[in-house]
């Protein structure tokens, strides 16, 4: 029986990081300007490596001064970033566990944030065997440490996983180690591909 990997943002759960600052900014334009001006995704990365927000807010301030002063907000507005879920996705889950497949997760995820994942959307907490958060395993998608913390941790060979990612470069990191990998686009073609490996 196989076992199926899942990613969680942009394959279960809609992120949208430039909803944290809504308050801020006028218009979303404005808010992904000055995301871009400061770096958002590398600082973002950084944070799911295992950074703390502490440190994160430090670091932005040394390189970008004051203009980094609205990542302050960041923890408290992180909840309207990932209210909203990827259409499908979660019911093709369901299927599945129904269907006694083992179902697991890594994410590339912070660890302050997380528990706010938890919180809006409580059935992870059941639907997953397992997941790994990788700001607080200190390790990132695609490095080979966090796909073999989780087979680590359950037990699990590669060659039993499919790992559905909507970056093809996780999928490739999981791929590497002998799993087969499924690019997330959407919930439909992702049943297609689960359909044809025989799981429906």
């Amino acid at each position: 029986m196989k076992h199926v990997i899942f990613d969680l943002g942009g394959v279960l759960i809609d992120w949208d990081p430039a909803l944290a600052f809504a308050d801020v900014f006028t218009d979303r334009a404005a808010a992904e300007t000055w995301m871009e001006r400061i770096g958002f995704p590398a600082w973002n990365r950084l944070q799911d490596g295992g950074r703390s927000f502490a440190a994160g807010l430090a670091a932005a301030r040394a390189e970008h001064g004051d203009a980094a002063r609205h990542l302050e907000g960041y923890l408290a507005g992180f909840p309207l970033t990932i209210e909203k879920t990827i259409p499908g996705s979660w019911e093709i889950a369901e299927a599945l566990l129904a269907r006694n497949v083992a179902l697991y997760a890594i994410t590339n995820w912070a660890a302050e944030t997380w528990p706010h994942a938890l919180e809006l959307h409580p059935r992870l907490g059941s639907l997953f065997a397992d997941i790994v958060v990788s700001g607080q395993v200190g390790a990132l998608k695609p490095a080979p440490a966090i796909f073999r913390l989780l087979m680590d941790r359950n037990g699990l060979l590669p060659a039993d996983c499919i790992f559905v990612d909507d970056s093809p470069a996780n999928v490739e990191g999981a791929r590497a180690l002998g799993m087969d990998g499924i690019h997330f686009t959407d919930a439909e073609a992702l049943g297609a591909e689960l359909a044809r490996r025989g799981l429906f």
